[in-house]
């Protein structure tokens, strides 16, 4: 399925640095500063990271590279995995204000889902679109698709035992 490429509203709106959003990119130098810039616009966006390259459009990418001032072509030279990436994503959710999903946090929301959704809502897709939701709502970064699976089946389970 081909994606629609983006217009200069939908980059401006979506992809434009903040003020506040300088001042944590500042710090940042070459592939680093845009591998950084373009995880914290994407997360702002989606409430979530991208889970690699793959998921930036290239449009996105050349329109923060600008405002970086660093060539989109440096992103090619970000690691996606590692204690670099690690820490810029705990940057990024402190500054937000989320937090990563704990065990703890898996539990509640399997709860939650089980009393308030998947007692009247049997399709696994909606109860997950429920639970992305409500990770936004209490700030808790989405899990990973395997762990939303997880949580949502427990919910239908413990949902059906009622």
């Amino acid at each position: 399925m081909a994606r629609t490429p983006l217009d200069l509203d939908d980059l401006v709106e979506h992809w434009t640095l903040l003020k506040d959003e300088q001042g944590l990119v500042s710090g940042k130098r070459g592939a680093t500063r845009l591998g950084f810039a373009v995880l914290l616009k994407f997360y702002t966006q989606y409430g979530r990271f991208p889970r690699g390259r793959f998921e930036l459009p290239g449009e996105a990418v050349e329109f923060v590279a600008r405002q970086v001032q660093v060539p989109a072509s440096e992103l090619d030279a970000y690691e996606w995995s590692g204690r670099t990436v690690e820490y810029h994503r705990a940057q990024i959710r402190g500054h937000l204000g989320f937090r990563e999903c704990s065990v703890a946090d898996a539990d509640k929301l399997t709860g939650w889902l089980a009393e308030h959704v998947a007692c009247k809502e049997r399709r696994p897709e909606q109860v997950r679109v429920e639970l992305l939701a409500r990770c936004r709502t209490e700030s808790i970064e989405p899990p990973t698709p395997g762990r939303c699976d997880r949580i949502v089946g427990a919910a239908l389970r413990v949902a059906e035992g009622r």
